[in-house]
């Protein structure tokens, strides 16, 4: 049987007039990328600068444009593939609309090959400022973040605002002569991870719990201590409980508990709501509340504490 093709997605996402325009314009003059294979380039966004399809390299490049949200569909990626043959997809998407749109409407033979946000140095911080859930939205699976126009920027507010929301994604400047500097700015965390005791200060739980997400086996078998609240769950039984803290990701809408289960030696009387300092031992496994592997304490020492000053643990 025929393997079912596989629809590479690259993805741009940044708001109007940030640059994203631009740089699909020059990577579809270049013959490596646009080497004649079919590519089609979805518009959902349409700002001043326009596409010149004359100048690019390869001429088999089809365009979409998809005005309104709603139009974006499933049924709509489906078909044209069904009715065109497409070997990459390349997508201007528009900085208004919630990411999470686009990923309901991809076609599961779709594949976000890579995520580049193309962002104004110069505006960029302003747009945070009024509209921070949408800036949140699309630094969050960038895989690359770019900053054009940013030669005088302050590169260490740009830094700060995309490593508050990932550690992971690589940060460059566009130079006025095109060239891209990349960022050099260390990010240490602000515990040691390779200490006998990982302390993990009140005012660092949003990192700490990220980190671990991120980097989990950098954190199998280390041993933690740290404030949180406990949650009791009936199916965890009487020696386990979740111990964590809200954390608030981007705005006061977007605040969501973030726990980890932890697991006693014995029968644990502690009630929801309640605030432990708790030093365990950290295993990566397999656990029914995760659904999949994920990090589970093992408690070695535990004491009920007061809440933090602040009860919402944020990254900045």
């Amino acid at each position: 049987m025929a393997k079912k093709p596989q629809y590479p997605v690259y993805l741009f996402t940044g708001f109007l007039e940030a640059g994203k325009t631009k740089m699909i314009q020059e990577i579809l003059e270049d013959q490596e990328f646009n080497d004649g294979c079919k590519i089609l380039l979805i518009l959902c966004e349409e700002g001043i600068e326009e596409y010149d399809p004359s100048r690019f390299w390869g001429k088999n490049v089809r365009q979409m444009v998809i005005d309104r949200p709603e139009d974006l569909t499933l049924k709509l990626l489906y078909d044209y593939t069904a009715h065109h043959a497409v070997d990459r997809v390349m997508i201007e998407y528009n900085g208004m609309w919630p990411i999470e749109k686009l990923y309901q409407a991809l076609p599961e033979d779709w594949y976000v090959f890579q995520h580049l946000m193309v962002a104004d140095a110069s505006t960029i911080l302003q747009y945070n400022a009024n509209m921070r859930s949408l800036v949140f939205d699309k630094l969050q699976g960038a895989e690359t973040v770019i900053f054009n126009r940013g030669e005088h920027a302050d590169k260490e507010e740009l830094h700060k605002l995309v490593r508050a929301v990932s550690r992971r994604a690589t940060i460059a400047y566009e130079t006025a002569d095109g060239e891209l500097e990349y960022d050099e700015i260390e990010d240490p965390l602000p515990f040691d991870v390779n200490a006998p005791l990982v302390t993990v200060a009140d005012e660092d739980y949003a990192l700490f719990y990220r980190d671990l997400a991120e980097e989990m086996p950098n954190w199998s078998g280390k041993t933690v201590k740290f404030k949180g609240m406990v949650a009791r769950d009936r199916q965890l039984g009487k020696k386990a409980l979740v111990i964590g803290r809200h954390v608030m990701t981007c705005c006061a809408d977007d605040i969501a508990f973030s726990g980890l289960v932890c697991n006693f030696d014995k029968d644990i009387a502690l009630k929801t709501g309640e605030w432990i300092v708790v030093t365990a031992k950290i295993r990566i496994e397999e656990h029914k509340l995760y659904g999949s592997a994920g990090p589970v304490l093992y408690a070695t020492d535990v004491a009920l504490t007061s809440e933090p000053k602040q009860p919402v643990a944020t990254f900045y």
